[in-house]
């Protein structure tokens, strides 16, 4: 299987919306429940567009055999004090985990990310997420702190933790 990342462009909104639905429907560790999102079409398009249009945002999907498997988003903060830290979220479809897309992703993130003049990656994950703690792990991040109660899943509450990379000193 041939696995590609590239920046997406408006002309992928269909498609990137179509994965969103997917995950939210296959996972209980995005933020959205099945039938929670939204966003339409135009909608999607614009908020690639405003990806496009920031200096310290970008959003990388990977393609495996010319259909979107997954997608990372990082957008930077807007204004001056924190226009040097970027918050990240990260969506692969369950069939493909655990072959490297998500290593992947980060990577391409990363070298995009310094050369941008990043300094702060952020995001946050379920404590029990434990697929994405250890990547999160291996690609450098490290906890800052719990969220409590961060989360309600049906009738229990989620913890979160708060992680974050930091690219130069």
């Amino acid at each position: 299987m041939m696995i590609t990342l590239r920046r997406l462009i408006p002309a992928d909104a269909a498609e990137l919306l179509t994965l969103q639905h997917r995950l939210d429907d296959e996972t209980s560790f995005m933020l959205l429940e099945p039938g929670e999102r939204q966003s339409g079409l135009q909608q999607v398009q614009d908020m690639i567009q405003g990806f496009e249009r920031a200096d310290n945002s970008i959003l990388i999907g990977a393609e495996a055999d010319g259909k979107l498997a997954g997608y990372l988003s990082l957008r930077g903060g807007s204004v001056k004090r924190n226009r040097h830290s970027a918050y990240l979220v990260i969506g692969i479809l369950q069939e493909f985990q655990g072959i490297g897309v998500g290593a992947a992703l980060f990577q391409e993130m990363e070298n995009w990310a310094k050369g941008a003049g990043l300094i702060r990656l952020e995001l946050t994950v379920m404590t029990h997420n434990t697929k994405a703690l250890a990547l999160y792990a291996k690609c450098g991040f490290e906890i800052e702190g719990t969220k409590r109660k961060s989360l309600r899943i049906g009738e229990a509450w989620v913890d979160e933790y708060y992680m974050s990379k930091i690219l130069a000193d």
